[in-house]
């Protein structure tokens, strides 16, 4: 029998601060998904509702429903982090027990060393901790007159490469972050993420390009993908999910430029109607019926947790929302709806970087005898454990 699950993690939207948040820098206020709802008067997530979103707390706008068509719960995360290689790896089975490392003072300065010498860029820009959009503007005129990148991290573990693509070419700044991640792997720097950030200049501001964007994440140990993928099911990334697993477990993967390129891709596959074929890594292998749609939707936190824009991510809920009812709708009675988050990034507490939170997890199905609230869950890898027992494998 052909069974698919199609996991939709909306991107840092969290739902309410961890008991450790403090360790993490984080307020007890931060709760991405209440506060965003409080922002904006209410969110208008009919088919959210439906499945008992609003059963989980109380979130302005979103009700709680007598009978909801799925089944619901607040995961709180085990793995040391609130990053999106953390919550990913979780939600495929995989707890980290120790944090990846961060670089509050930027990195060292023989990493940098040895960059500039593989890379032959001459020298960097920034090494610091800083916003992506602040310290690409601040420093663009500089990079134009160096043609140095500018390196920056966060409280995240992540190395991130900013540069003007009609300055230096994009696939240049892929080569730079393939070096990054060797240079880290090799010196045991524990980072978790080397992010290629480019940017053009558009009506004479620097402006980064979301399309372009690639992650180059540390290979993960075995993850449940792996188990599916070995089984010979068809395991598609769409969005980032190919970069956050470095194609680890991974057989098709396509990546997106926006929340709604990956909503109408989803939708698409969920339809059977995505060329699978030309986004496979293997051509023309022959596969199991089984399948998983995995889907990040970035915007969320990309565009809006980070930049404190409130009234955005909340149009970014509500524009994933008007998917979920034509998803639904193409589903059959072997398909398996997980709608969930990876981490938080509350806009409307102090500070730009993602912050420590439980995640909402909405489970929906045809074939689902019982809808429930089934209130606290520890650990993300609840979701492995319920497509362990979808798929029995």
């Amino acid at each position: 029998m052909e069974r698919r699950a199609i996991i939709m993690v909306i991107d840092s939207m969290g739902c309410g601060a961890m008991d450790d948040c403090k360790d993490f820098g984080d307020s007890e206020k931060c709760n991405t998904l209440k506060n965003v709802c409080e922002f904006n008067s209410g969110l208008n997530v009919p088919n959210l509702e439906k499945l008992g979103l609003g059963n989980l707390g109380d979130y302005k706008g979103i009700s709680k429903v007598d009978n909801p068509i799925g089944n619901c719960a607040i995961l709180i995360e085990k793995s040391k982090g609130k990053d999106t290689t953390t919550g990913h790896w979780e939600i495929a089975g995989l707890v980290s027990p120790q944090p990846f490392a961060t670089y509050p003072q930027g990195f060292p300065s023989e990493l940098i060393q040895k960059f500039i010498k593989k890379t032959n860029c001459g020298g960097i820009l920034a090494n610091i901790p800083a916003s992506g959009t602040v310290i690409i503007e601040k420093l663009n005129e500089e990079h134009h007159n160096t043609k140095f990148p500018i390196i920056y991290t966060s409280a995240d573990s992540v190395f991130q490469i900013a540069l003007d693509t009609d300055l230096i070419p994009l696939e240049t700044l892929y080569k730079w972050c393939e070096i990054a991640r060797k240079l880290l792997d090799d010196g045991g720097y524990n980072v978790a993420r080397v992010i290629a950030r480019p940017y053009k200049i558009i009506d004479g501001k620097p402006t980064r390009i979301s399309k372009d964007r690639r992650d180059y994440s540390m290979v993960p140990k075995h993850t449940y993908l792996n188990d599916l993928k070995d089984s010979g099911a068809k395991v598609i990334g769409i969005g980032k999910i190919e970069d956050i697993f470095s194609k680890s477990g991974i057989t098709h993967a396509i990546h997106t430029g926006s929340n709604k390129q990956g909503l109408d891709l989803t939708l698409k596959a969920v339809k059977n109607d995505l060329d699978l074929e030309n986004i496979a890594y293997e051509k023309g292998k022959n596969y199991t019926k089984n399948t998983l749609i995995f889907t990040n939707l970035v915007d969320t936190d990309m565009l809006y947790g980070h930049r404190n824009d409130a009234k955005g991510y909340g149009r970014a809920i509500e524009e994933i929302d008007t998917y979920i009812e034509p998803i639904i709708n193409s589903m059959s009675e072997n398909d398996l709806l997980i709608i969930t988050a990876d981490h938080g990034c509350d806009p409307t507490v102090e500070g730009t970087d993602h912050t420590r939170e439980k995640v909402p997890c909405v489970i929906y199905s045809k074939s689902l005898p019982l809808c429930q609230n089934m209130g606290e869950i520890l650990g993300f890898d609840y979701i492995a454990n319920v497509l362990k027992d979808w798929f029995l494998v």
